[in-house]
C-alpha cells in the first residue's frame, strides 16, 4: 500500500504540470471561463504530491528502513523542489497571461 504513495504522487505531479500547460493552449475565447479553478487544482495536486512524498518517508522511518532511507533521500528532495517550482512557474505564467487577457 505505501509503494502506491510514490505512484499516486508522480500522477499528481503529472497533473500539477499539465493542468497550466492545457491552460495556456486553451482556445482564447473559452480559455477566460475557469482558469483559475485549473489553477487552484493544479496547485493542489502539487500539495498533495508532496504530501505522498512525506508520508512515504514517515513510513520508512517507521519501519527503520535507513538504507532506503539514505539511498534516496537526495533524489526525492531534489524532484519534489522540481515539482514546486516548475509548478508555480507554469501558474505564475498562466496568471500573468489571463491577466493580460482579461484586461483588454
Amino acid at each position: 500500500m505505501f509503494g502506491m504513495l510514490n505512484v499516486g504522487s508522480f500522477i499528481l505531479g503529472l497533473i500539477a504540470w499539465s493542468l497550466p500547460i492545457v491552460n495556456l493552449m486553451r482556445d482564447r475565447k473559452h480559455a477566460t471561463q475557469n482558469w483559475v479553478g485549473l489553477s487552484m487544482i493544479s496547485l493542489s495536486a502539487c500539495g498533495i504530491s508532496l504530501c505522498f512524498q512525506i508520508l512515504s518517508i514517515y513510513h520508512r522511518v517507521t519501519i527503520k528502513d535507513w538504507s532506503a532511507l539514505l539511498d534516496t533521500i537526495s533524489a526525492i528532495a531534489v524532484i519534489s523542489s522540481i515539482l514546486l517550482i516548475v509548478t508555480i512557474l507554469l501558474n505564475a505564467i498562466t496568471l500573468i497571461v489571463y491577466r493580460n487577457r482579461s484586461v483588454k
